[in-house]
């Protein structure tokens, strides 16, 4: 037993290095902002005015938290930590918007097993720009050093965020109705799901991240740190434009497009949705071949190129269509919704009820996707 004196810094905990890392974050923190953010960073408690939610007839608050999941292993193979705060970002705030929110703050957690405050500021710097993009106020976080428990270069990322919505404006499944289409928004690739999937082909496959795929253009840890695409700003615009009336939206990612689709829509009702309408990007089919994954599954895991979907009347589908477009998302018509008496349901494909422990609606995806 050592007679020497065991202090935090001995016990594999540098406050000093955290303290940098909270200096080097700071610009990019104060940037992403709002009028109504109260304080700065350093705080106990992000601080956010509320005033302009006591105007509001009846003011839903709508709130969210959620993590990258294994894509950060990507992020630390490559030592590229600027873009995972993308990920973190669309994961949480975008899920808002889901039931018509307007995201207001969000806050964030890092665990690292040794705070290198150079990391640390690159992963706060893309979380603190993906909200900048979103309208979102980063009014504080959370570094927390785990040695010990997480090797030295291993860190996790997680985050919550607040909106708020008039009750008479939320979205849900009681506004869809007998004849509404669905639009699909496309996504930028895989986003922040399926990546324990994803890894284990890559794995199997001997494939090197660094090695350089001709139908991506770029290597493959290139194309799997793509950043999820953050979706608030236009679907809000959406949301809000004239000649448009969302009736409900659906955030893909994990369980793939039937079963997030069907959790927004009502019991009693029924969506098909058409593969021919879309050609899943590269990386889908080149994740699908490699490990030869059966259709169910990867349709399943990943988001199979639609990151978002729409649900709404069908006079107004091209109108939103042209929207989405305008705000650089791909969008299309992807389906049309019926009642369930009087679904024509293809034979020997599967219906998805439900999901999450949802009742919602079902929901069959059919047809073949265009070969290129």
């Amino acid at each position: 037993m050592s007679d020497a004196p065991i202090t935090y810094a001995s016990a594999g905990v540098d406050v000093e290095a955290g303290d940098k890392a909270v200096e080097l974050m700071k610009e990019s923190v104060r940037r992403a902002t709002r009028p109504e953010v109260l304080g700065g960073l350093g705080g106990f408690a992000g601080m956010f005015d509320a005033s302009a939610i006591a105007r509001m007839t009846r003011p839903i608050l709508a709130t969210s938290t959620d993590g990258v999941g294994t894509k950060v292993a990507i992020a630390q193979a490559l030592d590229t930590h600027d873009t995972i705060g993308f990920d973190l970002v669309g994961m949480v705030v975008d899920d808002i918007v889901v039931c018509g929110a307007e995201p207001l703050f969000m806050t964030d957690y890092i665990a690292t097993g040794k705070v290198v405050p150079e990391r640390i500021a690159a992963i706060v710097g893309g979380i603190a720009r993906a909200c900048e993009e979103a309208g979102v106020a980063l009014v504080g976080g959370e570094t927390a050093e785990h040695p010990g428990l997480l090797e030295p270069e291993e860190y996790d990322v997680a985050g919550a965020a607040t909106g708020v919505v008039e009750y008479a404006d939320v979205l849900g499944p009681h506004r869809v109705a007998d004849g509404d289409v669905v639009v699909a928004l496309a996504s930028s690739g895989l986003h922040s799901n399926g990546y324990s999937l994803v890894r284990r082909v890559v794995e199997s496959a001997g494939w090197a991240l660094d090695r350089h795929v001709d139908d991506f253009g770029r290597t493959l840890g290139e194309e799997l740190l793509e950043p999820t695409r953050i979706y608030t700003r236009p679907l809000l615009e959406l949301i809000a434009a004239d000649g448009v009336d969302v009736h409900a939206l659906s955030h893909v990612t994990g369980g793939g497009l039937a079963a997030n689709l069907a959790r927004v829509l009502p019991a009693g009702t029924y969506a098909r949705l058409d593969r021919s309408t879309w050609t899943p990007p590269a990386v889908f089919r080149t994740i699908q071949d490699l490990g030869r994954v059966p259709q169910a599954d990867i349709e399943r895991t990943l988001n199979q190129g639609i990151g978002f979907v729409a649900v709404l009347p069908e006079a107004q589908a091209e109108r939103a269509i042209e929207l989405s477009r305008a705000g650089g998302i791909p969008a299309w018509r992807l389906g049309d919704v019926t009642t369930l008496e009087r679904a024509d349901i293809v034979a020997g494909t599967e219906v998805v009820r439900g999901a999450k422990g949802v009742d919602g609606g079902s929901v069959q995806v059919v047809g073949q996707h265009p070969t290129t």
